[in-house]
Parts: C-alpha cells; structure tokens; sequence
C-alpha cells in the first residue's frame, strides 16, 4: 500500500503545482503519479493471481 500512497502524494503535488502556475512540473509530477499507479496496478492483480493459487 506504499507504493498507492506516493501515487496520491504526486497527483496531490501535481494538481498543487498546476494551480499555482507551474505547468511543465505539474506535468511531470502527473506521469511519475500515472506511472506509479499502473505499476501499483500490475504488482495487485500478481498478488491476488499468486495468492490465490497458493489457497487451493
């Protein structure tokens, strides 16, 4: 779940720094969230497939 939270605390940087103006920051603080996120993804769908066959 560590890795979810660094997803959120740079999409909250992203939307922070494009509020106060800073676009091209703001743009990359979104893609390393996004990133983050997919991988956060990948790494939960391993784990219930891993996890699941390991209970039967």
């Amino acid at each position: 779940m560590d890795l979810l939270r660094w997803t959120v605390v740079f999409l909250i940087l992203a939307l922070l720094a494009g509020v106060l103006g800073f676009g091209g920051i703001s743009a990359d603080f979104a893609y390393i969230g996004k990133i983050l996120f997919f991988i956060f993804l990948v790494l939960l769908i391993v784990s219930f497939v891993l996890g699941r066959g390991r209970r039967m």
